[in-house]
């Protein structure tokens, strides 16, 4: 089953439950839904890890965690996701949901060559020209490839299922 498969990706609940730091979220953070692995609770961790990777907001990850637990997704898997966007890949995933704001917009994409130094500065004198077409980028792009990830597990998670199922069959039938 896809189970296994998850499972290796997924920190050990014991060293979670017995985090201390943690310990502040009390109850919430140990309900048997956000840690179980079936094909709806990964489906909507990956929606939820996916979604909140595209957003361009600090603390990501405390976004997908507190998602996790109020849609009993599974917890780890959120989290873990979300770091499809690192310091490698945020360039490229921001430049993307600009361009597709601003062809949502209608806007004209405002493409300037910067050295690093200037980089904050223009961010800061030009947000207001590029944080709506951001924005509703990464929303969109975020809602599109969650959506993409929660029904692509479905699939792969029927298709792995099925295709056990049909091995046994054929096993039994020998």
């Amino acid at each position: 089953m896809p189970r296994k498969f998850f499972k290796t990706l997924l920190p050990d609940q014991a060293k979670i439950k017995n985090n201390r730091y943690l310990a502040v979220l009390g109850n919430t953070i140990h309900h048997p839904e956000c840690w179980h692995l079936t094909r709806h609770s990964v489906a909507g961790a990956f929606f939820i890890g996916i979604f909140c990777a595209f957003l361009p907001i600090p603390l990501q990850s405390l976004l997908a965690a507190f998602l996790a637990i109020i849609f009993r997704r599974n917890l780890p898997l959120s989290v873990v996701l979300v770091f499809i966007s690192n310091p490698f890949t945020m360039a490229p995933i921001y430049y993307f949901n600009y361009w597709l704001g601003s062809v949502l917009l209608n806007e004209p994409s405002t493409y300037q060559t910067l050295s690093i130094d200037d980089l904050w500065v223009w961010l800061a004198v030009n947000f207001n020209l590029i944080g709506t077409p951001l924005i509703v980028g990464s929303i969109v792009a975020g809602l599109i490839f969650g959506a993409t990830s929660y029904f692509g597990i479905h699939l792969f998670w029927l298709w792995r299922v099925k295709s056990k199922w049909h091995k046994r069959q054929q096993q039994r039938s020998k």
